[in-house]
């Protein structure tokens, strides 16, 4: 387990926040107008490396609101240990100013207000506008630009293109490699033909046939920068069969695989390699084991979980580096590698706020090309909020319940259900909710909106084996999502209790009554990973509530309480 001494002595002595250049700085700058793009990109340089990550972008080309979780929890031995922390005790752990740059990127208190102050954040014109930046300083023969995955999928053109926009945007980028797991949603025919034309290297060392057990796609790529041999080991998602459709990738199998990646260490030592990089979407809790248990890794690039810390975590000699999502940073890392260990090391977690950078012109017009044929559609206004709408968190967010709210009126049920994804921009007070707001929280292969019945045992089995994959105590059998929404019915959780005793209380709250375990319950939901469900996609079940209840209010959900966090 990290203390917070161990955190801090980490970062102190790898030189992790660059005096003056640091976010809060950025903060105190932008709260007097002043922020600027050379404010964000200002850097003191190490050695001859530098690597820039990039993750769980979800397919957003475009500049957009998106506030961080206010509910984190970590249980077992990551309990009240970053990033499982949020608001105050985030600010107070890494010193960030309250009202801030720093805590508009990275909290959710006062987002609204912040938002206002602040604006949207990324783009991929200006995150483009950062790379080349950087490379322009140190050189390309020095850089090295990676990908966390989750890439792909997040967005209508992402969805009618079958990932290709981003594809080609991360292309222009001169991408030098990529892991997956929603990239896997566009089916194993999809994935394979992108990876075969792709321009960037599509890793991932635990992805196994399960004919013959031989690797689906190529475990590690050696690259040299700054004269420095760097072994980039992938890791994909290793839930992806059981958090995602099977039926679209039958052939394959995933896991952790922790002996196979140890092998992976190993051979890549053996080769040459200087530097081992992990590029892990297993999220960050399942990388912090693994960054104790194998051995010569020097540095994990976390993904999946969404978290955003502007300093490093260091386990034994491993280093992990967590760049939020959305396109909202670029993690910046520069190396000083002796004898084969890093010998320093200066981090910064750039933030991409929009109005302050400008946008690179080529990337400009290649978001402006790839997004065309959609721009009509994405436009169109479908309504309108009064109130806060956002979706990171463990539990409901607004977002959330703008959708279980739909399912429930146009699928004429009396429950709804609705994944935990974190993906899906957030729209502040005053807001038009257009099209592209709407299916930027809902664009997936497997839409159907279903309508079936269920017993409340059956309801109870469904909260149960969700937050048993969110809240088990090793990491190894998280799953790393957030808890399933719920319409119509709260409940309350005990995050500290074993498998089949979380979940109590539950009660359908239109008539105030218990669900009764024997009873049964017509219930609305998406996203089953079943093949063949039917029922509209849930874009069009939104769209169509919103057409009827044009003006959306929606306050934070209560009714679900939590306890033994």
């Amino acid at each position: 387990m990290i203390s917070r001494r161990d955190f801090l002595q980490a970062t102190a002595a790898a030189s992790v926040l660059v005096a003056g250049s640091g976010m809060g700085s950025l903060g105190r700058a932008a709260a007097q107008q002043r922020l600027t793009q050379d404010d964000i990109l200002r850097f003191d340089p190490l050695g001859t490396l530098t690597i820039l990550y990039i993750t769980d972008t979800h397919a957003q080309l475009m500049p957009l609101y998106f506030r961080e979780p206010s509910v984190n929890l970590g249980v077992g031995e990551d309990r009240g240990q970053p990033p499982h922390l949020t608001d105050a005790a985030f600010r107070d752990y890494f010193k960030v100013a309250a009202g801030s740059a720093d805590a508009y990127a990275l909290t959710a208190d006062d987002f609204t207000a912040l938002a206002r102050n602040y604006g949207r954040m990324g783009g991929m014109d200006r995150i483009a506008t950062l790379v080349n930046a950087v490379r322009a300083e140190r050189g390309n023969d020095k850089v090295l630009l990676l990908d966390g995955g989750d890439s792909w999928q997040g967005s209508w053109t992402s969805l009618q293109t079958k990932g290709q926009d981003m594809v080609d945007v991360t292309a222009a980028l001169k991408l030098d490699a990529l892991v997956g797991h929603w990239e896997f949603t566009y089916g194993a025919d999809r994935l394979k033909e992108i990876v075969d034309k792709a321009p960037f290297a599509f890793l991932a060392q635990n992805i196994r046939d399960n004919e013959w057990q031989e690797p689906v796609f190529e475990p590690r790529k050696m690259f040299e920068r700054g004269g420095v041999k760097i072994a980039v080991i992938g890791q994909a998602f290793s839930r992806t069969a059981v958090a995602n459709p099977r039926w679209m990738f039958p052939s394959w199998e995933f896991g952790i695989r922790e002996e196979d990646m140890q092998k992976q260490v190993d051979a890549a030592r053996a080769d040459g390699a200087e530097l081992v990089v992990l590029l892990s979407h297993d999220g960050f809790d399942v990388d912090r084991k693994m960054a104790g248990r194998v051995k010569g890794i020097d540095l994990i690039l976390t993904a999946h979980t969404h978290d955003a810390m502007p300093g490093l975590i260091k386990v034994g000699d491993t280093l992990l580096v967590a760049a939020g999502s959305h396109s909202k940073f670029v993690s910046r890392l520069d190396l000083e590698v002796k004898d084969k260990k890093i010998a320093g090391v200066r981090y910064k977690l750039m933030p991409v706020f929009t109005d302050a950078i400008k946008p690179d012109a080529a990337m400009t017009q290649l978001v402006e090309k790839v997004r065309a044929p959609y721009a009509k559609d994405l436009a169109k206004v479908v309504g309108k909020t009064d109130t806060l709408l956002y979706r990171r968190g463990n539990f409901n967010g607004t977002f959330d319940d703008l959708i279980c709210d739909a399912m429930l009126s146009e699928r004429d049920a009396e429950l709804s259900l609705s994944p935990g994804f974190r993906w899906g921009g957030t729209l502040i007070p005053g807001q038009a909710i257009t099209w592209e707001d709407v299916t930027n929280a809902t664009a997936i292969t497997y839409p159907n909106c279903y309508r079936n019945e269920m017993t409340g045992a059956q309801l109870k089995d469904v909260l149960e084996d969700v937050a048993d994959n969110i809240f088990h105590p090793d990491p190894y059998f998280q799953g790393g999502g957030d808890m399933v929404r719920v319409g119509g019915m709260g409940y309350a959780i005990d995050v500290s209790k074993p498998m089949g005793s979380r979940i109590s209380a539950m009660t359908h709250l239109k008539s105030g009554k218990p669900i009764e375990a024997s009873k049964t319950y017509t219930v609305a939901g998406w996203a089953s990973v079943n093949e063949g469900t039917q029922g509209p996609p849930i874009w069009d079940v939104v769209a169509a509530h919103l057409g009827k209840h044009p003006t959306v209010n929606i306050q934070p959900n209560t009714a679900v309480k939590v306890s033994g966090a």
